[in-house]
């Protein structure tokens, strides 16, 4: 593990007081995962770089009318295709460097694949939240230069998380803390003027929005691939090693199916629906992998019923890399997916697959039926591997008669080798893969094992035998599924606490400047009464009084008593502080709470339960061109409006590129390197 880079006003050791650790790894240290995560930021770069010449070209392309200019221009275009495509094949070469994420001990197991961390570009809070401060909350802003600091620290810190469970919780903890961000400097009617910067993580393409949506959601992302560092990093030679690995990777699927489920309409290819079901479907199969390890990992006795157990239990392994290839394959996932990766699925499929009908051989091969022997119990279990029997054959005269045992035993052991020869040719045929040692080495020795069995068997029927090896059942013992994360167990402080309770200062409210009000107490009776929880709301205000002569109103919220803060006081501390003046006259801070209706941008696409997801941008610029064009249509509310009127029913969405009134949208296929031209976009 590489050293903690503690931020500033942070012990190196302790953890911060509201529950989080706010340090991340040292970035310039020299381990394998540091290398190749400043590897990934170089390449991101670079792509950067091809990305803005490419759209140049294309501009000139557009504008230019000269024969000559234009040869000249698609020529530079061809290059700068090539180039990408190189630098793609270096991202992917990046993602599929599995070793440097397995466990450092010695072991003879098929690598697991992790997810690498989405890039960012650092991100200055300071001037828009101060100045939103002093605009919205009327406050010195220089008063919350810690807080901001301290925001700023372990943004700063989540970029280089520790590969564990303080990595897990700084992530989830910063994810926390946005929320609270949100709400009390991220007004629904504008923008705050901070740009967020995150690179894809397959294509290397950035992302640049101004909405603090995309923060939270690549963050997501980020957790979720976390977790699958962590569980490639489990030693799978122990039990406690592969429990740790199965959770991280049921997690990891939990945090990933979350992130597809609430944040809708993700500019970047890897958060995009299709790819991330695609990523929950192949942690899941890992996991699923990590259990037959762990139900083999004491030895697999060469009995009948414990190789009927285990032979239904790898088939299951061999079935959902069969699905999660067939994922991978699909667009426009297929596009984007590292080819290796689809590969590595293949051939985890063949393997496991042959390894089911090398363990259904050895079955065959090597028990027949005693004397001494429970018939009834042998033919149920032995009956449940196949949805049918070969023609001619039934479960119990196999059983019995040596002859057919060891001629389905056989056509088991053809089949077996088949497939390990496949898994073999699938991975001589990929450069990434063929320079994995342990994946050649694993799939060589499970090779010759079964052309050894093979050979221990008589040959001299073969030509004579026409049994197809049936099919085998996949089934297992031990369901995976997706663990949802538990964000109420991280306990987060709001660093902005002092701005109030969240229930009412917020980015939503609008707020008259402080006014001071000067008490004088007549006949032990201030005039008013007060109600409410924290900040206390002034109530039955008698209008001769004072106090409301001076300015004081109904409904007016009380701040300060004395200089004193009261916004998290309650009714009985500010009647207290109120009172204990005496005759004396006391100065309090009140504000009341402006009218405002909330308007959102109405150029933004969201997506309800209930409705279509096809339902975006094109719709709402075909009803501006329908209004434009009528003149006559009476104010809709936005769409985005709708859904604030069905918050229990409505999804967080991240926002689809502005529709222009008056245009029209011209829907084109996207390659991962044209976000050129929407929101999404660089500039």
């Amino acid at each position: 593990m590489t050293d903690a880079l503690p931020p500033r006003g942070c012990q190196a050791a302790e953890p911060a007081e509201d529950g989080y650790f706010r340090k991340g790894c040292n970035p310039l240290a020299e381990t394998g995962r540091s290398k190749l995560q400043n590897q990934r930021a170089v390449l991101n770069q670079q792509i950067l770089r091809a990305v803005r010449m490419r759209a140049g070209a294309e501009n000139l392309l557009r504008a230019t009318t000269n024969n000559k200019v234009r040869e000249q221009v698609l020529l530079e275009l061809s290059f700068v295709n090539s180039d990408l495509q190189i630098l793609k094949e270096e991202l992917e070469g990046l993602n599929i460097s599995v070793e440097v994420y397995q466990n450092t001990e010695e072991t003879f197991s098929i690598p697991l694949v992790p997810l690498g961390l989405k890039e960012t570009k650092e991100v200055d809070f300071t001037l828009p939240l101060k100045d939103f401060i002093l605009e919205h909350y009327s406050e010195d802003s220089s008063e919350y230069e810690d807080e901001i600091a301290d925001l700023m620290d372990l943004r700063q810190a989540c970029r280089t998380p520790s590969r564990d469970e303080a990595g897990i919780e700084m992530l989830m903890s910063y994810f926390l803390q946005l929320g609270y961000v949100e709400t009390r400097f991220f007004p629904p009617t504008r923008h705050m003027g901070v740009l967020f910067t995150w690179y894809d993580s397959f294509t290397g393409v950035p992302v640049c929005q101004q909405n603090l949506l995309l923060e939270k959601a690549s963050i997501l992302f980020n957790i979720g691939a976390l977790y699958t560092q962590i569980g490639t990093r489990c030693n799978r030679q122990t039990q406690a090693g592969l429990e740790n690995a199965v959770d991280a990777f049921q997690r990891a699927a939990g945090i990933l199916s979350y992130l597809k489920e609430t944040f809708t309409h993700t500019p970047s290819y890897d958060m995009s629906p299709a790819m991330l079901n695609v990523l929950v479907k192949m942690m899941l199969a890992q996991a699923q992998e990590c259990i037959f390890e762990q139900i083999g990992l004491p030895g697999i006795r060469n009995e009948f019923f414990t190789l009927v157990k285990m032979t239904q239990e790898v088939a299951k392994v061999g079935e959902v890399y069969m699905l999660v290839n067939t994922a991978m394959n699909q667009e426009p996932v297929k596009e984007n997916i590292p080819y290796s990766w689809s590969k590595l699925a293949q051939i985890k499929s063949d393997h496991y697959k042959a390894l089911a009908h090398y363990f259904i051989a050895t079955i065959l091969c090597d028990h027949e039926l005693q004397s001494g022997d429970d018939e009834d119990q042998q033919e149920k279990a032995f009956s449940q591997l196949y949805d049918y029997m070969p023609e001619g054959l039934k479960v119990l005269t196999v059983l019995k008669d040596k002859v057919q045992r060891k001629q389905l035993g056989k056509a088991h052991l053809r089949k077996a080798i088949v497939c390990h020869e496949e898994a073999l040719r699938v991975c001589g045929l990929c450069k990434k893969l063929r320079n994995i040692d342990v994946l050649q080495e694993v799939l060589t020795a499970a090779h010759k094992r079964s052309l050894l069995k093979y050979a221990q068997q008589e040959t001299e029927d073969d030509f004579l035998s026409l049994i197809q090896a049936p099919d085998i059942i996949p089934k297992t013992e031990h369901k995976i599924e997706t663990i949802t994360p538990q964000f109420s167990k991280v306990k987060v402080k709001d660093f902005f606490h002092r701005l109030g309770p969240l229930t009412v200062f917020s980015a939503k409210q609008r707020w008259t400047a402080p006014r001071t009000i000067r008490i004088h107490q007549e006949a032990e009776e201030l005039g008013f009464s007060l109600k409410g929880g924290s900040p206390v709301q002034i109530y039955c205000l008698d209008p001769a009084c004072s106090a409301a002569l001076m300015g004081l109103k109904e409904g007016d919220y009380i701040v300060s008593v004395g200089g004193v803060d009261c916004k998290w006081l309650g009714v009985n501390e500010v009647l207290e502080k109120l009172k204990s003046v005496g005759e004396q006259p006391i100065e309090m801070e009140v504000i009341s709470c402006q009218d405002t209706t909330s308007s959102v941008h109405s150029k933004s696409a969201t997506y309800s339960v209930g409705m279509q997801k096809t339902y975006s941008l094109i719709c709402l610029a075909m009803e501006e061109d329908k209004t434009d064009q009528t003149k006559k249509a009476p104010l809709k509310l936005p769409f985005l409006s709708w859904g604030t009127k069905n918050r229990q029913k409505a999804a967080s969405t991240l926002c689809l590129p502005s529709a222009v009134a008056g245009s029209s949208q011209i829907k084109k296929k996207l390659s991962p390197f044209t976000l050129l031209n929407t929101e999404s976009s660089l500039y």
